[in-house]
């Protein structure tokens, strides 16, 4: 008799716990669905920063075998959006000082090591490219402003 009873009561106990097993499995089933969900969406958010990027990227063109962004000419057409962004903090660093500004101040506004001659060269020949394009003025004595 001891048989059935333990029988019987370990059944019972095996029932409890397929019912315990099942919510679980359940409330897992659910939280994938919803992990499954958010996958999608956050796919889809990717690829539309993937376009919107795209969009706005600055045209590349290949240079020795190199790919190298090209700075448009400043046109009616042309918005400031077109240059690459350490491009456009440049000329707004210029556009934002009271007159013509000297590479070394610009230097200074980007936390550049502006006593070490060397890490100026690569700004100057940006703003140089800046002026050459039509975005900023090079005046002959070496100062830049920003074209109105």
């Amino acid at each position: 008799m001891q048989e059935r009873q333990w029988i019987t009561a370990r059944r019972s106990e095996l029932d409890a716990l397929a019912e315990q097993l099942t919510k679980q499995l359940q409330k897992v089933q659910v939280e994938r669905d919803e992990l499954a969900i958010a996958e999608r969406v956050l796919n889809r958010l990717a690829e539309q920063v993937q376009a919107d990027a795209e969009a706005v990227a600055p045209a590349k063109a290949q240079v020795a075998g190199r790919a190298v962004l090209l700075i448009p000419h400043r046109s009616d057409a042309t918005d400031e959006a077109a240059l690459p962004g350490d491009y456009r903090r440049i000329l707004a660093i210029v556009r934002a000082a009271d007159g013509p500004v000297q590479v070394r101040a610009v230097g200074e506004e980007l936390g550049l090591e502006v006593a070490v001659r060397g890490k100026l060269e690569p700004l100057r020949a940006k703003m140089t490219k800046l002026a050459d394009r039509g975005w900023l003025h090079k005046r002959p004595d070496g100062r830049f402003t920003a074209r109105r």
